[in-house]
This record gives C-alpha cells, structure tokens and sequence, in this order.
C-alpha cells in the first residue's frame, strides 16, 4: 500500500477509474468514448497550464499570476482580432506566446535580479495583470460576434478524431517531457528544488534558471489565453478568474512537491484529468459546482499529506543509548 501511495501516477489513475465507475453505475452514459473525449478536452487548458506551474514549483517557487497572465494575453489578442479580423490566426498565436513570455519573464526578473520571494512577486503582478485587462479593455467586453470565424473555430477542428484544442494539450505535454527528461535545463530545474545550494557547485545559475520557468510558465499562459477566449468566445476582466487554485491543485494532486525538485509531466496530467473528471461528474449526481472549490482544496490538503509521507526519509542513526550493563 505505501509502494502504491508513493506510485502517485498508479493511485491518482485508480482514483479517476473509481470516480467514473461509482457515477457509471448511476448515470451508464457518463463512462461513453464520447463523453470522456470530452472531459479530456475540457481539460486541456488545465493540464497545459499545470505543466507550466510545475516548471515554476519545481525550483521552490510558484506563479500566482498565471490566470491573470492569461486574462491578459486574452483581451489583447481579442481585441487584435476584432479590430483586424485580417491578421492568419498562427500569427495572433505566436503574438500570444511572446505577450505571455515577456510577462512570465517580468515575473522571472523580480525574482531573480531583485531576489524577492516568489510568492510576493507573483502575488502582486496578478493584480496588475488582471487590472492591465480592465485598463485596456475600458471595462467592456469582446463577445462572439467580434471575433472573426477563424479565430472561433480553429481549436475546436476535428483532426483524427479529436479538437485541435486537445492536439494542443498532447504536444505541449510532450514538449515538457523532452524539456524534463532530454535537457539540462529541465535537469537543472529538478536540482534546484533538490538542494539549490549544491546545484551552484556543480555550475548551475539558481537565479538565472527560475528565470527560464517563469519564462516558460508565462509563454504557456499566454498560448491558453488564445485557446481560453476562443473556447469560451468572450474575454472580459473576469476570465479565468480564481483559476490559480484549479492551476496548483493540479500540480500538487499531480505529485509536485511545494517543496520543489519532486514532479513529473504523467503525474500532472492526471491530477488535471482527475480534477476535469470531477468537475464533469458533480452536475451528473446532482452536487453544485460550487463545491468544486471546496473538493480541489480538500485534494490539495490530502495531497500534500500524501507527499509528506512519500517524501519523508529516516534520518541516520549516528548516536546510540548505550546498553545497560
């Protein structure tokens, strides 16, 4: 049992296979190809996004400005469109990464020039990112009908039986499983967050690399700000509002460490399905979405339990009670 709890990618896969069986058994439907299709393309832009937190919490730190990033990048490449309709759709998407990337790496400056803690950097440009929409925006809203077709429709063309907005999810998984398991960036990531000191001695730039993962978390945010608005067809001040905790709880429920060099791409992308397999499963048995909210932190807090446990090592032994003569 504790081989499976520390296994997080075997667990959080019987947890999901539970679920569906417990909410078949009342609703058969629930369990159809079609329908897990699409609770797998519902969540795609979590699994993206949590794979670029992971980047982020791998090194110690975290990005709470991810949403607000994608908030952002979102009325931006909407109101683009809107005003020139004309402008290949491939193009507003690499604008959309850039975009993202510069404000990841504003993020990835604070921190690393100016060495304050991530958590108060993120903190603070999450309000400004979110108010940068309402300034920009004026308050008003880009619905459906100022969106040209193309850019409604890409992500949701069907290619080899799925939307292009799950082929989105697939490449940058596996964008992040080379980056992780092929590079001495992704390799220097996990040493940070395993001993940041050690990681120097052996010619690791700490500042200059948390730099790159705000860089990386940010460009992902800004390709989810397209995908998000021409998905939901609208981009206002209130997208993706709250979606930090959805973000980290993916993250942790995936197996990241808080702590940081602990964390895979398999184990991310299960804790997001796990959480779309909820989310999709609550209206079906007759429970609000509201408690979503609730369900996510519970899963965090189990998790980070979880982890603690799975992480704990026992310390050696280096002075022994002398046995009584």
């Amino acid at each position: 049992m504790n081989r499976l709890l520390k296994n997080r990618e075997i667990f959080l896969f019987l947890a999901i296979l539970l679920v569906l069986v417990l909410v078949t058994l009342r609703f058969p439907r629930f369990a159809q190809p079609n329908n897990l299709l699409t609770i797998f393309n519902d969540s795609s832009i979590l699994m993206m996004l949590a794979l670029g937190q992971m980047a982020v919490i791998l090194t110690r730190s975290i990005d709470l400005s991810m949403a607000s990033n994608l908030a952002l990048t979102g009325m931006i490449v909407a109101m683009t469109n809107a005003a020139f309709p004309g402008i290949p759709i491939p193009l507003l998407i690499v604008m959309c990464v850039f975009i993202g990337g510069v404000l990841g790496a504003f993020n990835g400056i604070l921190v690393w020039k100016l060495e304050i803690p991530p958590i108060v950097v993120t903190l603070g440009t999450l309000t400004i990112f979110r108010g940068l929409v309402f300034v920009i925006s004026g308050g008003a809203w880009v619905n459906a009908a100022q969106m040209s077709p193309d850019f409604v429709s890409l992500q949701r063309t069907i290619f080899l039986g799925l939307p292009l907005l799950s082929w989105f999810a697939i490449a940058t998984a596996l964008l992040f499983y080379l980056l992780m398991t092929r590079t001495p960036l992704g390799r220097a990531l996990y040493a940070i967050g395993v001993n940041p000191t050690a990681s120097v001695y052996t010619g690791i730039d700490v500042g200059r690399t948390k730099f790159y993962a705000f860089v990386i978390a940010g460009a992902v945010a800004g390709l989810c700000g397209y995908l998000w608005i021409s998905r939901y067809v609208i981009a206002s001040v209130e997208v993706a509002g709250g979606y930090e905790l959805n973000i980290i709880a993916a993250c942790v429920i995936g197996g990241v460490s808080i702590a940081g060099g602990i964390g895979s791409v398999a184990g991310v992308l299960m804790g997001a399905i796990f959480l779309g397999v909820i989310n999709n499963a609550l209206p079906v048995i007759n429970i609000s979405p509201f408690w979503q909210m609730a369900i996510s932190g519970t899963a965090i807090l189990l998790a980070v339990v979880l982890n603690a446990r799975g992480e704990r090592r026992k310390g050696r032994i280096i002075l022994k009670k002398a046995e009584a003569v």
